[in-house]
């Protein structure tokens, strides 16, 4: 993807991956503005001083996606927009529910429709492993930003934007994830780890492949498309290996809303699903006039009855790949 000469707005812009995108498209590009669009005004000061703006192409919009006339003000020439904003911990959205369908339901029609009104060229949401099948209220909204995400891209009418939804699992260090946490506890001299469960299983990506698999996604998107990236999984007893150097843990039971397995592509959405290789692509399955339903046709579809799930993957992590990943992240933080 070439972003020369263009801006690329960045919803939730100061969260992990925000701040690994930002890093990497003006290490390896020459964008002409990169803008972070915001809640926070502390972290946007803390993320200015790593990215001072007189030396990077980089602004700070203070906002909140709830507010759709602060998004039209920040897309104005913007060519294109990654949405990363959202609320995400599971208990406090099940306690706060108008909250979470506010920012993560109606936050995305404000987006699509900011987006359509100012002319963006491509827009990518990001979604998660919990949007499938979901169990708990944060699933639930993210399958609702899906659904509106995908649909945009013939809700735009003869408008050129591309609206499409990346999906994709556990972020291997990103904030309140299991990783630093047990990392933390082990500093700590915790000799057993807390375990919910010792079967279970999740699939893990970097922040540095989630930010490729969105530059590759900017530039292969048709509009309409889930794209799912063939990521690895991971066994719970394996990251306590991994850490503590032994299999040492305490089994404390499984969390409300939390699931044995995760699944990024169920039964029936296999049925509209094709391999292009390095990611899967779940089609629009209703009759839309958008252009990937003629692009995509006559690919075939992954096999009947297939599903991609966590544990029943084919590419797994080893104890000693997530120890690398442990230093990497001890030298982040």
């Amino acid at each position: 993807m070439n972003f020369s000469d263009k801006t690329v707005l960045i919803t939730g812009g100061t969260g992990s991956f925000g701040r690994k995108f930002t890093e990497i498209i003006l290490k390896k590009y020459k964008p002409k503005k990169v803008i972070i669009f915001s809640r926070d005004e502390f972290k946007q000061y803390e993320m200015a001083k790593i990215f001072p703006k007189d030396k990077y192409p980089i602004r700070f919009f203070i906002g909140d996606i709830r507010d759709k006339d602060r998004l039209v003000r920040a897309f104005e020439g913007v060519d294109y927009v990654i949405h990363a904003a959202a609320l995400k911990q599971v208990p406090a959205l099940e306690y706060n529910p108008f909250e979470a369908v506010k920012t993560n339901i109606l936050g995305a029609q404000n987006i699509v429709e900011a987006a359509i009104e100012t002319n963006v060229k491509k827009v990518v949401a990001l979604s998660t492993d919990k949007a499938v099948n979901p169990i708990n209220l944060y699933g639930a909204t993210k399958l609702a930003m899906e659904k509106i995400f995908i649909t945009a891209s013939s809700y735009a009418g003869a408008k050129n934007i591309k609206f499409c939804v990346v999906r994709y699992g556990n972020v291997v260090g990103s904030r309140g994830s299991v990783i630093p946490f047990f990392l933390n506890l082990a500093k700590q001299g915790v000799k057993k780890l807390p375990l919910t469960d010792e079967r279970m299983t999740r699939f893990w990506i970097t922040l540095e492949q989630g930010v490729d698999w969105v530059i590759d996604i900017l530039k292969d998107s048709k509009g309409g498309e889930i794209f799912v990236p063939k990521i690895p999984s991971m066994r719970i007893v394996d990251l306590v290996k991994a850490i503590s150097g032994n299999n040492l843990y305490k089994i404390i039971g499984i969390r409300p809303g939390e699931k044995i397995h995760e699944t990024l592509i169920n039964e029936d959405e296999g049925r509209s699903t094709i391999d292009m290789g390095k990611y899967f692509i779940i089609l629009f399955q209703f009759e839309f006039e958008i252009e990937s339903r003629l692009y995509y046709k006559g690919i075939p579809k992954v096999p009947e009855n297939f599903i991609y799930r966590s544990n029943i993957n084919d590419k797994w992590l080893s104890a000693g790949e997530l120890k690398k990943m442990m230093k990497r992240i001890e030298v982040e933080q």
